[in-house]
């Protein structure tokens, strides 16, 4: 186990030539490799400097950088377009798209007897540990996980061996993972490193993928001065070893987790279209500021990117038919419909989404009518009416007041942070 790199930075972060100089050296570091395979997030965290990272492999390694693999999960394939933007100069030649329902291998399984011990109950299946083909076994001397670690909805902080387990994984094991944060509770999991599915994660690695040659490229990416993500920390050790994500993780629990002393009436958060065109992806403004919002508040999501529910036709289909309700209601859902059973990662969304009756959400989309957004189970907002009201342009992240006299507090990126009332946060343990 080897930690080949730990650098954090104070605002405004590591510069670009900076960046540029420590991965170099970090690669040559790593020694000569023939066949090179990178992992990356995909467009919703486009934030993450992992295309800049992409292309300075790139530029490090040549033709030896074989295959780039974007972990896209759930999430709908990158267009060319949207490739371009992310990574820059990489060749569009090397990407591959990853099929979770298809294109995996199980590698092992976690029983059912840890799995319930981690839940504390919860559930009573085992886990199964897969990987994309190319990971598993590619034939590459040297596979770079480049994931960002920030608060998480399920992982509790996103990277590490999340990035490959989830975001190259398979269906069951994203479905059992996620229906399993889920019923645990998001607000015992959020912001913390320790938690059941991350335990998950770190046993299954251990046990059936330490044999595999990953090296993992972890940066900590916090909201800087006029909405500009800095890049605070970056961090790069062996798929293996624990201290680069415990290190990691650390500082993102300092830069990326903002606790509130008083409880915002209003927030209003705002989704990048580039980034955000379903409620999939786009709710991260309700995972991200659910313990900020005060009992009985409103939360606003102006969403001009937001089309659809789901990131492929199935999983909307669910979405659609049975909208986002209470923990309780959906676990009595997926005991009794065949399609929620068979698709936990829609069920455990489903309580993602849902403020469970402690406050309201106002969803302001472009491309999703009324009648669908309240079917789902969220209130209405006119997009055009509610920018007017609500601009980003005239908004600073953090409290706002408006010329009215109304008080807000606003968010323009949620997937930089976790949101969260001081006392909230803190009595859910360190």
């Amino acid at each position: 186990m080897t930690v080949y790199l730990a650098r954090e930075a104070e605002s405004p972060g590591l510069s670009e030539g900076e960046l540029r100089d420590l991965l170099t050296s970090t690669f040559q570091a790593l020694g000569p490799r023939r066949r090179v395979l990178m992992v990356p997030p995909d467009l919703t965290r486009h934030h993450s400097f992992a295309g800049r990272i992409a292309e300075v492999a790139w530029e490090h390694y040549g033709a030896r950088l074989a295959d780039v693999l974007p972990a896209l999960g759930t999430h709908a394939p990158m267009t060319g377009d949207e490739l371009a933007r992310m990574f820059g100069r990489v060749p569009p030649g090397l990407f591959r798209v990853h099929r979770f329902r298809e294109d995996v291998e199980t590698l092992g399984r976690i029983p059912a007897a840890e799995v319930s011990e981690l839940s504390e109950g919860r559930v009573a299946y085992d886990w199964p540990a897969q990987l994309h083909r190319l990971v598993a076994r590619g034939g590459h001397d040297l596979v770079l996980g480049a994931g960002q670690v920030v608060p998480h909805e399920v992982a509790g902080m996103a990277g590490g061996a999340k990035l490959l387990l989830v975001g190259a994984g398979g269906r069951e094991a994203i479905d059992r993972s996620h229906y399993l944060g889920a019923v645990f509770g998001m607000e015992r999991i959020m912001g913390r490193a320790e938690n059941p599915v991350r335990a998950l994660f770190d046993r299954a690695w251990q046990r059936f993928a330490a044999h595999l040659p990953v090296v993992h490229v972890l940066t900590v990416v916090a909201l800087g001065a006029g909405g500009r993500p800095e890049l605070r920390g970056l961090f790069v050790g062996d798929g293996d070893d624990p201290a680069t994500f415990a290190r990691a993780a650390a500082l993102s629990r300092k830069v990326n987790v903002t606790l509130l002393d008083a409880a915002p009436e209003k927030v209003v958060v705002f989704l990048d279209p580039a980034a955000y065109r379903s409620t999939w992806l786009g709710n991260k403004a309700i995972y991200r500021t659910r313990m900020a919002i005060a009992d009985g508040g409103e939360l606003v999501i102006l969403a001009p990117g937001v089309r659809r529910f789901g990131e492929d036709a199935a999983i909307d289909a669910l979405i659609r038919a049975h909208g986002y309700r209470p923990s309780a209601e959906v676990q009595a859902l997926v005991e009794r419909i065949p399609e929620l059973r068979e698709s936990l990662s829609a069920a455990a969304h489903l309580v993602h989404g849902s403020p469970e009756g402690r406050f309201t959400v106002t969803y302001c989309p472009g491309g999703l009518g009324r009648e669908d957004v309240e079917r789902a189970g969220f209130h209405h907002g006119d997009l055009a009416a509610m920018l007017r009201r609500y601009d980003p342009r005239a908004l600073s992240d953090g409290w706002n007041q408006l010329p009215g006299g109304e008080r807000i507090y606003y968010v323009s990126n949620p997937g930089l942070g976790l949101w969260a009332q001081r006392t909230r946060f803190e009595a859910r343990g360190p």
